[in-house]
């Protein structure tokens, strides 16, 4: 393992390092741990410059694929990464549009071979923490479950990861989120209002993250082609902080019993 602690997030899209994982990114990387970001997909059916979404029949692929490269560029760089991979697979779209259907779209690639890539990168970097989503993908997003599947064959294979967690909302907060945006009568993006919750009794983590929420708006804000984030970016600094900007994590795999991370991923490594 190497003598400098290392986190490593996986994702599927552009803008998922901004609002999933950033405020355990910031912090650790202001702690001195090393970060490395692997996104699995090129975004490819992200909203364009004409709003159009990926299934529309005049989606401009190609300006949404350069677009959110250079947009993650400087997301991943504000969000504390040290090294970023990106996989390059195709964006399968949302569940049940005819892009997951297509031979090149992420969830078409044998999670074995996505198992291998990333794990080539987990025995390059040695972490002893891996943040990916749950076996639910967040909120059903196909590859976001593809996601899940390729990390946790990796991991499990890796020599040195120690821990597995997921960014998630316990039900207690969602609740909250839920009457906040309703007392603001703000209309929250459909993946907030679509996500379940984790049972409270789950969450292994709280991470003292209200002080990057600031920082985890901007860098969400960075992904300005992802028009759906709207709400997100232009939200109260106060009600952003309270909606987003403090990250919980599932515990969901670890080599031996884990302790002492209720507030710190790498609590008694």
């Amino acid at each position: 393992m190497s003598a400098q602690p290392t986190l490593v997030c996986v994702h599927a899209h552009p803008d998922d390092e901004a609002i999933f994982t950033a405020g355990a990114t910031m912090l650790y990387a202001e702690r001195g741990y090393r970060v490395v970001l692997i996104t699995c997909t090129n975004g490819r059916l992200g909203i364009d410059q004409n709003g159009h979404g990926g299934n529309h029949h005049e989606h401009d692929q190609a300006w949404t694929i350069s677009t959110r490269a250079d947009e993650l560029t400087r997301a991943a760089v504000a969000v504390g990464v040290d090294r970023h991979v990106r996989l390059g697979y195709d964006d399968s779209g949302m569940a049940g549009w005819a892009e997951n259907e297509e031979p090149t779209a992420f969830v078409q690639i044998p999670v074995e071979r996505v198992a291998q890539e990333i794990l080539e990168v987990l025995d390059e970097e040695t972490p002893a923490v891996v943040l990916t989503y749950d076996e639910r993908g967040f909120y059903g997003h196909p590859d976001h479950i593809h996601t899940h599947l390729a990390t946790m064959a990796a991991v499990v294979a890796s020599a040195s990861v120690q821990r597995l967690y997921y960014p998630v909302i316990p039900q207690a907060a969602r609740a909250h989120v839920r009457e906040l945006a309703a007392a603001n009568e703000l209309d929250m993006p459909a993946w907030v209002t679509t996500a379940k919750g984790t049972p409270d009794d789950l969450v292994a983590t709280s991470l003292p993250t209200a002080p990057y929420s600031a920082r985890k708006q901007a860098a969400i804000a960075l992904h300005a082609s992802q028009t759906d984030n709207a709400e997100i970016i232009s939200l109260d600094p106060l009600l952003f902080e309270n909606l987003f900007g403090r990250e919980y994590y599932q515990r969901g795999w670890s080599r031996s019993d884990a302790r002492g991370d209720q507030t710190d991923l790498f609590g008694g490594l």
